[in-house]
This record gives C-alpha cells, sequence and structure tokens, in this order.
C-alpha cells in the first residue's frame, strides 16, 4: 500500500502497525515523534495504530551536537 512519509509517496506492506514502520526505517523508537493525519501518535498507540492507504505520517528525530 500507498503512505505520504514526511511528504513523499513511500510503498509499504500491506499489513503494518506504527512500530513495524519505524523498525524497517532502522530508527530508534524512543527518539522519534510520530503524527498520522495530523494527530499526535503515543507510544503506547503506535504499537496497535495500523496504519490505512494514503496515510500521511510525520516522523521527527532528534539528532544531537554540540
Amino acid at each position: 500500500m500507498k503512505i505520504v512519509l514526511n511528504g513523499s509517496p513511500k510503498e509499504v506492506a500491506d499489513v503494518l502497525v506504527v512500530n513495524e514502520l519505524i523498525e524497517s526505517l532502522a530508527l530508534a523508537p524512543e527518539l522519534v515523534a510520530v503524527e498520522v493525519n495530523g494527530e499526535l501518535v503515543t507510544r503506547v498507540d503506535r504499537e496497535r495504530l495500523q496504519l490505512a492507504e494514503g496515510d500521511a505520517v510525520e516522523l521527527v528525530t532528534l539528532v544531537g551536537g554540540g
């Protein structure tokens, strides 16, 4: 299925929850903020929120520096 990830089209598995998307992108879950269709997704909800065709997903990661 197709979703929009950070403004760009992306093909993903047909059955995919938010945590699986984060894992597939090799991101550290504790450092990612997630929004689906304009709504913030809590860490608890990431485990059960299944993505649907056309969902707009925004992933924001923390970047350290000095």
